[in-house]
């Protein structure tokens, strides 16, 4: 029995203004390949198969095509919901669906009830936990305190009952729980949205020590909490604070008598992503950075002034710059001193404008600048002394 186990989709995000819906659409093309070459016989989407609530009809689209190219090729697929998707929407026609072979999980009542994948011997159960907004969950959960941990707790009892029942019935299972959460030891990303409102944002780890294994969405970042417990993290890059992760699933392996394997499966993305630092005279001549020029870039200049044109002039090297920010080496020229008291300090109008134009660029004005500057000044007083 093998299980892929991926998460965080995010289909029709972009990336710093730049649409990613060919860069998913190649993601899928791995994923479908993973799953007839390495025989898979379920795909688990642990939430967060959007990046919204309403997502555009051509995203629509690409998920259909992608459930269908999935179960053409042998898989079932299990869907649980995560915080980015509209778990009503997402959950819409689940029983239709069902008869295809992909099963949904966006409701609460439907917790306890596993998708069940034949071993030869005890078969894997697999749970679905969609996310859980605390505030809004506790009622429905009969849960006093809305925090994370109280109602994926809930949720968890629940599944470990239904566990307990099929034993006790003589039909033992190995429990797989899918949870779109923030377990505590995770590491974070930039790209993800933070879960903390409306109750402690973490929940123990120790939850899913009962579990065969737990296929965890909402990080990133593919990570490893214990064995059975893991983040698949997302199959592209959504973030340059995830430019040195290795993207890609989680293919799981069960045999009659329980876990045999996890192993990593890695879909490389279709564009690198390169994190640079330096002066921008350093940068456009540092021959080590040939492989940055056809990927996307974010750019620190350490500069003591800013240089002019730096975005036009980093361009010429490296095309897809798509984020510029500005760290002199030597710190801000003006920490310690505010604009007002510059201001204060100034002497005459052309100081005060040519301070202003330091101000808001971190560069002083140079020569032609400030010529500039002083025949405007010139012309204004001479018009308000002719009035």
């Amino acid at each position: 029995m093998r299980i892929l186990h991926t998460s965080d989709w995010h289909l029709g995000r972009s990336f710093h203004g730049v649409g990613m819906l060919s860069a998913q659409q190649q993601f899928i093309d791995r994923l479908v390949e993973t799953v007839s070459e390495q025989e898979v016989d379920a795909v688990l989407i642990a939430g967060d198969v959007y990046d919204r609530a309403l997502p555009g009809v051509d995203v629509v689209r690409l998920l259909d095509s992608a459930l269908d190219r999935i179960t053409a090729a042998g898989a079932k697929v299990i869907l649980s919901s995560g915080n980015h998707d509209s778990a009503a929407r997402l959950g819409f026609g689940s029983r239709i669906f069902e008869r295809g072979g992909v099963y949904l999980r966006t409701r609460i009542s439907e917790i306890p009830d596993p998708v069940l994948l034949e071993t030869g011997g005890i078969p894997v159960a697999v749970y679905g936990i969609p996310y859980l907004e605390p505030r809004l969950a506790a009622p429905e959960l009969e849960v006093d305190t809305p925090h994370h941990e109280t109602v994926i707790g809930e949720a968890v009892r629940r599944i470990r009952e239904d566990v307990q029942h099929r034993a006790a019935d003589g039909a033992p299972v190995h429990p797989v729980v899918m949870a779109h959460v923030f377990a505590s030891g995770g590491i974070t990303t930039d790209s993800e949205r933070d879960l903390t409102v409306g109750g402690v944002g973490a929940v123990p780890l120790d939850l899913f020590d009962s579990f065969a294994y737990t296929a965890l969405g909402h990080l990133h970042g593919r990570q490893e909490l214990s064995p059975s417990v893991r983040y698949s993290g997302s199959p592209l890059p959504y973030s340059f604070s995830e430019a040195r992760q290795q993207k890609g699933g989680l293919l799981v392996e069960f045999d009659a008598g329980g876990l045999v394997s996890v192993e990593p499966v890695l879909w490389p993305a279709p564009r690198r992503l390169a994190v640079l630092r330096g002066t921008l005279d350093e940068l456009l001549a540092d021959p080590g950075l040939t492989e940055a020029e056809d990927a996307y870039c974010q750019v620190t200049l350490t500069d003591d002034e800013r240089p002019a044109r730096a975005m036009e002039r980093l361009r010429t090297r490296f095309p897809d710059t798509l984020v510029l920010s500005f760290e002199p080496a030597s710190g801000p020229r003006t920490a310690n001193q505010t604009y007002s008291q510059r201001l204060a300090r100034a002497t005459d109008d052309l100081e005060i404008c040519c301070g202003f134009l330091d101000h808001v660029r971190s560069r002083q004005a140079d020569e032609q600048e400030k010529k500039l500057f002083a025949e405007v000044l010139s012309k204004v007083q001479a018009s308000e002394a002719a009035q």
